[in-house]
């Protein structure tokens, strides 16, 4: 049985849908369970569908572990125009002399992906994203006409896959045909949502490429940002029209206790008096279900970190703050906890050099 102040706290793995921020999500479980301190680890854009790792309770003190995990997305990428947003919420950007797509086959793609877009890269992340200037959100100061600028970011990508390559006409360019893709996409949205289907942006030119890809990277990589600059490589532009994350760590969007998630279309009358419809996030099953599908502590912790077993004493001395002798290498954030209670007792990481065996408490969850 777990520790009865870890009882309260958990994991939940959301497949997020399309139409809801990150926040909303967070809103709504915080709502149906009652619980002030939620929270959630990799912001999706409101178009954005899969895995969205919500923490409550002392879980919440993983979360900031599991943000830095590689993540898996699948994304359709439009090549022949690009966007003010880098996706399809933007407007179409004017090019002069209008792109062509008719002399790029899927072999150039690949190539340009191969030699531009694997391994260590700079990427310059798009100026409507949640990265704070100053205090301020990016996409704020973009939507209120601010000059942003953002610096360059290392980032890794390890694999970059094209999946499916189809040519449309602007003209029918709204949507494009299904793909697997697409249909675990469309799986996950809700006719209700309020939002507009992916795919709708057009451009003044015939020739477009649809661009089915899988991304696998590391934190801090913006997917829009790998659409909008390999259409810069290509010499056309581009942007992105769907986006999924299959996979956050060891979270997998196809694992048996994710929960599902719906955008439902919700009206009501703003501050101003005029008539407001957004969506919110909501769930198919009272708290009781949601708890369920909550991993508890421990195995949110073995999940989101490696870990280790300690003793009573050591439990003792790292809630005082103090040091402990390990005896395994720790060189990355590690969860303490004590076996015979299955108590998650800390997070440690290495106090100096890693090989000498001594591991300090950089967070500490309450006792019992």
């Amino acid at each position: 049985m777990a520790p009865t102040s870890q009882l309260g706290s958990g994991l939940l793995v959301i497949d997020k849908p399309r139409g809801v921020t990150s926040h909303d999500v967070v809103a709504a479980v915080r709502s149906m369970l009652h619980i002030k301190r939620v929270g959630h680890a990799g912001t999706l854009d409101p178009m954005a569908t899969g895995v969205l790792i919500v923490g409550f309770g002392h879980a919440t003190r993983l979360l900031n572990v599991i943000v830095g995990h590689d993540k898996t997305y699948e994304a359709t990428i439009r090549l022949g125009v690009a966007t003010t947003t880098d996706d399809a919420e933007g407007e179409p950007i004017a090019a002069d002399p209008l792109p062509d797509c008719e002399s790029i086959d899927q072999a150039t793609i690949e190539q340009v992906i191969r030699e531009r877009f694997i391994g260590v890269i700079d990427q310059v992340p798009s100026i409507y994203s949640a990265i704070k200037i100053d205090g301020k959100r990016a996409y704020d100061l973009a939507r209120q006409g601010v000059d942003v600028e953002l610096k360059a970011r290392s980032i890794t990508v390890s694999a970059f896959d094209v999946l499916d390559m189809r040519r449309v006409s602007s003209t029918t360019a709204s949507p494009a045909p299904e793909t697997a893709f697409r249909a675990r996409t469309a799986a996950a949205a809700e006719p209700e949502t309020a939002t507009a289907a992916p795919g709708t942006t057009t451009a003044p030119h015939g020739n477009l490429i649809d661009l089915d890809v899988r991304v696998t990277c590391s934190a801090g990589t913006y997917i829009r940002a790998l659409g909008r600059d390999l259409g810069r490589e290509l010499g056309v532009g581009g942007h992105l029209t769907a986006l999924r994350r299959t996979r956050i760590g060891d979270f997998d969007v196809t694992a048996p206790h994710v929960m599902p998630a719906r955008a439902v279309a919700r009206t009501y009358i703003g501050r101003e008096g005029h008539e407001v419809t957004r969506n919110k996030a909501v769930f198919d099953c009272d708290a009781d279900g949601l708890r369920s599908c909550a991993m508890p502590m421990l195995e949110a912790a073995k999940a989101a970190m490696p870990s280790i077993a300690i003793t009573e004493a050591q439990a003792r001395d790292l809630r005082f703050g103090r040091r402990i002798e390990v005896h395994v290498r720790i060189d990355a954030p590690t969860a303490a906890y004590v076996q015979a209670s299955g108590e998650v007792i800390a997070i440690l990481e290495p106090a100096g050099d890693a090989d000498a065996g001594i591991a300090k408490p950089v967070a500490v969850f309450p006792a019992d």
